[in-house]
């Protein structure tokens, strides 16, 4: 299995980096498109992989749950080993997504002096791109496995749907300054993990090797419980649309999907994209990059 060192894993960064901001609008867009429907296709599958296994703690303490493999840990660690598929078709067949950008745009800013507004651009694109393709692939889902219909047409939720409503809460319940820094905090520790499964992706040149090296880095951080905005840009509509079709009481809505999740998350995934991978990797190899132009 060839493998590159971290000096030529820190350089290929840039050249991909140079490579996305080069690309015309329509294109970030679309590629964007893509990734967020990649992005949503794992979000999804690990959303169904966990049904039925998400008990919680006073629920196990209860007695209302056998202990074991129902609990909440090896819940979360079904929704993170299934989720990572979604990066891995990413990086395989070249689709845009805004959290690993985040990382790319502005190594290539460091290495081969592209324009910040170029990085920015970037990521103003990719991002809508992402969203939208993160919420179309949410309205197949919200009327496809998570409800089932009657011959009149009337929707029923099912398990898989309650799941997705569950999590869909979840992400929308950071209450106050603290609620919005601890999403802000969950969003750096994501984002780090995530473009350090970017890196592990350069670093192999087989498509075996790209597997492992995404897979390990995404499974983490998603069972660990951290903060994606794209995954989110999928989790929380899905929760909305099927709570919509089938009329389901709900707090999460369009507005506090924003407010108590989306924009700490992303500004999360931006600091630790930017400063904690790529600013630190470009600070360690700099010197040695420099050597090899």
């Amino acid at each position: 299995m060839v493998f590159h060192p971290p000096v030529a894993i820190t350089a290929k960064a840039g050249d991909a980096g140079k490579y996305k901001v080069g690309l015309p609008a329509w294109n970030m867009l679309l590629r964007g498109f893509m990734a967020g429907a990649y992005i949503a296709m794992g979000a999804a599958l690990a959303t169904v992989c966990s049904t039925g296994i998400a008990y919680s703690a006073d629920a196990i303490k209860a007695g209302a749950v056998a202990g074991g493999f129902a609990s909440a840990g090896m819940a979360q660690l079904i929704l993170g080993a299934t989720f990572p598929v979604g990066l891995i078709i990413i990086v395989l067949t070249g689709a845009e997504l805004f959290t690993g950008d985040a990382m790319l745009a502005p190594m290539a800013a460091f290495i081969h002096k592209v324009s910040w507004m170029q990085v920015i651009n970037l990521w103003i694109f990719v991002y809508i791109g992402n969203l939208i393709g993160s919420i179309v692939f949410a309205y197949i889902m919200a009327n496809g496995p998570f409800v089932s219909f009657g011959a009149d047409g009337t929707a029923t939720i099912t398990a898989f749907g309650t799941r997705a409503i569950a999590i869909a809460v979840a992400k929308t319940s950071y209450v106050g300054m603290m609620g919005m820094w601890s999403a802000f905090l969950k969003g750096i520790a994501c984002n780090w993990l995530v473009n350090l499964a970017i890196l592990l992706g350069i670093c192999a040149d087989d498509a075996a090797g790209k597997f492992f090296g995404i897979w390990f880095p995404i499974m983490a951080f998603v069972s660990s419980g951290f903060e994606h905005s794209v995954a989110n840009m999928y989790f929380i509509p899905a929760g909305i649309l099927t709570a919509g079709v089938t009329n389901t009481a709900t707090t999460v809505n369009w507005i506090n999907m924003w407010t108590v999740n989306l924009i700490p998350v992303t500004i999360g995934n931006i600091v630790g994209g930017l400063f904690f991978v790529g600013v630190l990797y470009w600070v360690a190899f700099r010197k040695e990059i420099a050597a090899l132009k």
